[in-house]
């Protein structure tokens, strides 16, 4: 049987996306754009103790309407990935297994990691 013709597996055609896959997905995205920006912002301190000018550059990237997506999206993704991280170790030691409290633990890591990625970006706190 060629390969065009060999049928796809069956996750994709049965199921219907659930909270739960939709979020492991997502905490391993964030995961992976989480280790990108620890990149960026590590050579972003080395620039700033080695070369002024490179360091300038990189600054000057982060206030451009892209950088600015870029930072808000790493602060929600820290959140996201703090909270969702949270929630797994409280099932690691053995609580929250229904499937009740795990759509409703879902949905507040979703809804705590936008309030607070909200609170840090809106609210000035001097």
């Amino acid at each position: 049987m060629s390969r065009s013709k060999q049928p796809i597996s069956p996750h994709l055609s049965i199921y219907k996306p659930q909270i739960t896959s939709i979020l492991s997905i997502i905490h391993r995205f964030t995961g992976i754009f989480l280790s990108i920006a620890t990149l960026y912002f590590s050579l972003w301190i080395i620039a700033l103790a080695f070369n002024f000018n490179v360091f300038s550059i990189l600054h000057m990237l982060l206030q451009t309407i892209v950088g600015r997506a870029f930072l808000f999206f790493t602060t929600w993704s820290f959140f996201y990935h703090l909270l969702n991280g949270i929630r797994h170790l409280i099932w690691d030691i053995g609580y929250g297994f229904s499937i009740k409290n795990i759509n409703l633990t879902g949905w507040i890591v979703v809804i705590l990691s936008f309030v607070l990625n909200l609170l840090i970006w809106f609210i000035k706190i001097v």
